[in-house]
């Protein structure tokens, strides 16, 4: 089969790979319609997350079970599932006690990090980390469930209720949907972006939206909301801390959700003390709320459903889509990422050209839906 593999900083190709097959009882094997490109997927290609060379990319997948094992009991042929790539052991004691997050034995289990992942034609998985789509869900909702996930994580760590102010550093695909669950319970909510296309995407959707390209980003967004400071902010830059800590209220909380290693900022333990921050990292996402995500895809993605318009909210998050053999102009589209055979930064500033981007494995005929037709 056909597979994206890391080959290190700056290196990705297309390969051939042995197909995916059943090993154990449990597995499932998922052939894959379509995997969104995650931030963090960039980051491995631009060096700065670290990721096992050799390794299959991807991770935000959904697609259509080709075979089961004999003890498999949730899913059968020809379902349309999701993939939970957040992989855990359930028998360590975090597991134990529910925290499957902060599983001990994470080696070797990430996908798309260090245990082959989704850019590729199918993908082998047990069958608790396969979780069936709900029926008339099209695929362009389906493929955020996963970052869905991750976006309900880091709501629920910080608490958000009614009478919270939210700002949202960052309008890339994660800001938006942190914006869109954050605004189901806060008072209000306003993104921040400097970039000129996700700054007409974000102002599409949301009311309160603060342009910050030629601004500090927290005297921007201070002075648009005529000098009130918010008690929540998420930063999901991963860059965008400082920014944060300087914009927060006094007894506020700073929710750092993106991921990149090679970012650090002075931090003076007295600067939270004084002022009564509350600094959150909320980690990978529970099992519990995998299905969470599942169901609230359905509420703001199913068109069937009253109160979505004609296109859901979900839907028109998506709005680039290559197939597996285009990866490169896939990457190339979310700024930073130089187009050719390869990659590389460009040593200019980013600059996007899409929201959310998928790579399509499949390569036949699809319905309406965005799925294969006949799946």
């Amino acid at each position: 089969m056909r597979a994206l593999v890391y080959q290190g900083p700056g290196s990705a190709e297309l390969q051939d790979r042995p197909a995916a097959q059943l090993v154990t009882g449990d597995d499932v094997v998922v052939e894959i319609v379509g995997t969104g490109v995650c931030g963090t997927d960039r980051k491995i290609l631009l060096g700065r997350f670290p990721a096992r060379p050799g390794v299959v990319l991807g991770h935000e997948s959904v697609g259509v079970v080709r075979e089961t094992g004999p003890q498999v009991r949730s899913v059968g042929v020809g379902d349309r599932v999701v993939v939970n790539p957040t992989l855990y052991c359930g028998w360590c004691v975090p597991c134990r006690r529910g925290a499957t997050n902060f599983c001990r034995h994470k080696a070797g289990t990430e996908v798309g990090v260090d245990r082959d992942g989704t850019y590729a034609e199918a993908v082998t998985l047990p069958e608790r980390f396969v979780e069936r789509i709900p029926a008339g869900l099209p695929f362009h909702s389906a493929v955020l469930i996963e970052p869905l996930a991750c976006v309900l994580n880091n709501v629920e760590a910080a608490s958000v209720t009614f009478d919270d102010t939210v700002v949202v550093l960052g309008a890339g695909p994660i800001g938006m949907l942190t914006a869109l669950v954050a605004a189901r319970q806060a008072r209000r909510v306003t993104v921040a972006e400097p970039d000129g296309y996700r700054l007409e995407q974000a102002r599409e959707r949301f009311t309160h939206v603060v342009d910050v390209a030629d601004a500090d980003p927290a005297e921007a967004v201070v002075k648009a909301s005529g000098g009130e400071r918010p008690s929540v902010v998420f930063d999901t830059s991963g860059t965008g801390l400082d920014s944060a800590l300087r914009l927060v209220d006094d007894g506020g909380r700073v929710v750092v959700m993106g991921f990149d290693d090679t970012y650090t900022v002075p931090l003076r333990p007295l600067r939270l003390t004084n002022r009564g921050i509350r600094l959150i990292g909320a980690g990978d996402y529970r099992a519990d709320i995998f299905p969470v995500a599942v169901d609230l895809a359905a509420e703001l993605g199913d068109p069937r459903r009253p109160g979505v318009g004609a296109v859901p909210v979900l839907e028109r998050l998506v709005t680039h889509e290559f197939p597996l053999e285009r990866h490169a102009e896939a990457f190339a589209a979310l700024g930073g990422l130089a187009q050719g055979d390869g990659y590389g930064a460009t040593g200019r500033p980013p600059r996007y050209d899409a929201l959310k981007v998928v790579i399509r494995s499949h390569s036949g005929p699809v319905g309406s839906d965005g799925w294969p037709v006949g799946a």
